[in-house]
């Protein structure tokens, strides 16, 4: 059973995990690491779902505000060993409830073209694929997201 919390981004699991997430995006990345890493610094993230199995930290994404309407999902990640057990969609959902309840009516986010896990995850969560937003607009490997929330 997975156990969701909400907390921000002083979360030390939050931290930890976040590391493992760099670690992985620095070598699916490549040399376009350092330009996507410079937009995904935490200290500014207050929204923050991390996933326990077992009071296991397995999981986490977390969102900022984009603009008055939207907010922007970032730092979605699961452990290797906890995928396919459904632990992102529920991470996803649960800040898609938690922004919709702070009045915010769409979520964006930013993905690169070569995490096809990543693509089509968020596909089949309902997000639609938008011009690139941001600093990601004239970024070839970007790909963006948007979803009408609740």
């Amino acid at each position: 059973m997975i156990k969701l919390v909400r907390t921000n981004s002083d979360n030390i699991d939050f931290i930890n995990l976040v590391k493992k997430l760099d670690a992985y995006l620095k070598i699916i990345d490549g040399e376009d690491h350092a330009f996507y890493n410079q937009y995904n610094n935490i200290d500014v993230l207050k929204n923050v779902v991390v996933a326990y199995d077992k009071n296991i930290p397995v999981g986490c994404g977390a969102f900022k505000e984009y603009d008055e309407c939207k907010v922007e999902i970032k730092r979605m990640f699961t452990l290797p060993k906890s995928r396919g057990q459904k632990v992102a969609s529920q991470i996803l959902n649960e800040l898609e409830i938690w922004a919709s309840t702070l009045g915010y009516k769409a979520g964006i986010l930013e993905t690169g073209k070569r995490q096809t896990v990543a693509v089509n995850f968020y596909t089949r969560q309902d997000y639609d694929i938008i011009p690139n937003f941001g600093p990601y607009k004239n970024v070839s490997n970007s790909i963006c997201f948007e979803k009408k929330l609740q």
